[in-house]
């Protein structure tokens, strides 16, 4: 029988006897590899380890440190799991069950209702199924044995995705024991490859995402391959659940979303404090980086949005037109960039302007799908701190410079130290999504990495990340639930100054066209504000807390006045202290304030009244310590001054 050769991700080649399968192949590698291994890249394409070699083919062998084979095994959870669903509701019809990032779910259709005590009893038989470590064999059925099968077997949603299939198509089922599922698969070899699970909720699905569809319900677990992994990451999600900013926004009175208004936050009073002191840092950066702040409407001709080219690449991101009864047609806006360009075109620019630096917190309105909305992080309406600087094509790279310090340097003022750079580009083949005109794309591209390349900063690269009109170098912060968002953004843009006709005259006395940068710092006041709330888990820095200072009497009666008193001193400084004088006991109020997560407690009594002083406790600690007010008054000021930075103790 010939030999079929592979090629191995190191370059090497090796020769098996025809008929060989991937799981064989591996085996006579390295017996410890293959224990390993749970299923293979073949030619990009992510395949069954019980597949055949195919001669000449690239192969590499997946372990669930690869992507691949996470994603293998957690297809193959959602299995186990429906297998255990039928064996305890034997009239459950199934659905659809991938693998998603970090689990899987599957949509049953079923008439018990679960409830999270029936994920236990499903745990427990899945539990069976790994134990019995049943063989997975795959086998191909035509269309119509497909049908009757399932017809059989009173899957109707099964039915149904077999006959949407094109006639042509390969139909494959994958059984373990006498459970059979439609699938294409990849599988691992066994039910006993699945040992470290746990499942995690219940929630409502629509079958196919319609809402005129049957609602079904679906199950959301994950996998890891050894149990102290899986016990990792349910402590993180632990971790997280404390630190969600939906859950701590509500805790501390800082933002609410109403049903009136989905995706329109209100904040509240502490919440606007908070945002007060980020849009004040905001326009003292800004300052000093020379920028000039401007106001623009939120509402604007739709022609404006025709000719920036987002009305046919962003349309459907936009809330309808508004008929202004007069034929015009008026849209909320979903970006500020043409907004800044009308201001640019106000008057005549001379080269000797440039660069010119506007800078706005500018609302904003984007036609979020309800399923997307999330908190602070996805919403309706939002307030992007955006800025756009004009420049002339030889000035690119020091303006591209300045801008990367600003965000640098106020990521430290908020300690952000865990972030990457993304190089985002165009898809060439998306003709929808972007500008379609290839020699601007390849222009533009081809700066922006120039420049980034002189910066001498570490990127990757991505493709169909980019704005339509631009390439962008996109800062990627990880967050402290370990998520990775774009907080800040610089875009280089040749389109927009092309359309609106831009010009600035130069020292020939000819109008030449200025290159325009779109930046965003910190994203939208929103978003960072998510972002913040998660980071300190509530527990804002002195500068930002919305509650800096509690004053707590020991008695009411004797000693109320003199901590208004120290508050005064202190409110007189911009400190935002109160009183709480509510007609319970000290160790109340103190749990009260620690609760809240305010960053002083002053105590204060018979003692510190006649002597000036205060009995201060720092938010988190049990110690305390005695100052004079005075002292105290400057030691609070000095810590506000210092941001977010560490304490110099």
């Amino acid at each position: 029988m010939a030999d079929v050769k592979i090629i191995l991700p190191d370059g090497s080649a090796k020769e098996y006897a025809a008929g060989t399968t991937l799981g064989e192949a591996v085996k006579k590698l390295s017996n410890s590899l293959a224990k390993k291994v749970l299923a293979a890249n073949v030619n990009g394409e992510l395949t069954d380890l019980r597949e055949e070699l195919v001669d000449g083919s690239e192969v590499a062998f997946l372990t669930f440190e690869e992507d691949g084979g996470k994603h293998t095994l957690r297809h193959t959870a959602s299995h186990v799991m429906a297998q255990a669903v039928k064996r305890l509701w034997p009239e459950a019809k199934l659905a659809i069950g991938p693998a998603i990032d970090k689990g899987f779910y599957y949509d049953i259709d079923m008439e018990h209702t679960l409830t999270p005590e029936d994920l236990t009893k499903i745990e427990k038989e899945m539990s069976r199924i790994v134990k019995e470590n049943l063989p997975i064999t795959k086998s191909v059925m035509s269309r119509q044995e497909a049908i009757e099968f399932f017809k059989s077997k009173n899957e109707d949603y099964k039915v149904e995705l077999i006959e949407d299939l094109p006639e042509d198509a390969v139909i494959s089922c994958y059984a373990q024991g006498d459970f059979v599922d439609l699938c294409a698969g990849p599988h691992v070899a066994s039910t006993g490859k699945v040992k470290a699970f746990k499942l995690q909720s219940i929630a409502g699905a629509y079958w196919r995402g319609d809402e005129k569809n049957k609602m079904l319900q679906r199950i959301y677990g994950t996998v890891f391959e050894k149990k102290e992994e899986l016990d990792a990451y349910l402590h993180m999600l632990e971790e997280a659940a404390k630190r969600d900013h939906r859950k701590l926004g509500k805790e501390l009175g800082l933002f609410v979303i109403k049903e009136e208004g989905p995706g329109f936050p209100f904040f509240l009073p502490k919440g606007m404090a908070l945002r007060n002191e980020l849009e004040n840092f905001w326009r003292e950066v800004h300052h000093d980086f020379e920028y000039d702040e401007i106001r623009t409407p939120i509402i604007l001709n739709k022609h404006l949005w025709e000719t920036s080219g987002h009305w046919d690449h962003y349309r459907e991101d936009m809330f309808p037109p508004m008929d202004m009864g007069d034929g015009e047609e008026f849209v909320l806006r979903p970006m500020n960039c043409p907004h800044h360009i009308e201001v640019y075109k106000h008057h005549v620019h001379s080269y000797r302007e440039l660069p010119i630096r506007i800078a706005e917190i500018g609302m904003m309105h984007r036609y979020e799908k309800s399923g997307a909305l999330t908190g602070l992080q996805r919403v309706r309406e939002m307030s992007l701190n955006d800025g756009h600087t004009f420049v002339a094509p030889e000035q690119i790279e020091e303006e591209f410079k300045k801008i990367l310090q600003l965000i640098i340097d106020v990521y430290e003022d908020f300690n952000l130290t865990d972030y990457r750079f993304r190089l985002s580009y165009r898809d060439p083949a998306d003709k929808h999504k972007y500008f379609d005109n290839d020699e601007m794309w390849e222009n533009a591209q081809r700066m922006l990495k120039a420049a980034v390349d002189d910066m001498g900063v570490e990127y990757y690269e991505a493709e169909g990340e980019a704005a339509f009109y631009g390439p962008k170098l996109d800062i990627q912060v990880k967050t402290a639930l370990g998520k990775e968002e774009t907080l800040s953004t610089i875009q280089l843009d040749f389109l927009l100054p092309e359309r609106f006709d831009l010009h600035y005259i130069g020292a020939d006395g000819e109008e030449h066209r200025p290159v325009m940068i779109h930046r965003g710092v910190i994203s939208t006041m929103e978003r960072f504000t998510a972002i913040l709330i998660e980071n300190y888990k509530g527990a804002f820095p002195t500068w930002l807390a919305p509650h800096q200072v509690t004053l707590i009497p020991v008695s009411n009666e004797k000693h109320v006045d003199y901590a208004w008193e120290v508050a005064k001193k202190l409110r007189d400084r911009g400190v935002r202290a109160e009183v709480d004088e509510r007609n319970e006991k000290m160790q109340f109020k103190i749990r009260a304030s620690q609760t809240q997560k305010i960053p002083y407690q002053l105590i204060v009594g018979d003692k510190e009244m006649k002597d000036g002083t205060v009995n201060v406790r720092r938010y988190g600690q049990k110690q305390t310590h005695t100052e004079t007010v005075s002292e105290f008054v400057e030691n609070i000021l000095a810590d506000i001054a210092r941001k977010s930075r560490p304490d110099a103790e």
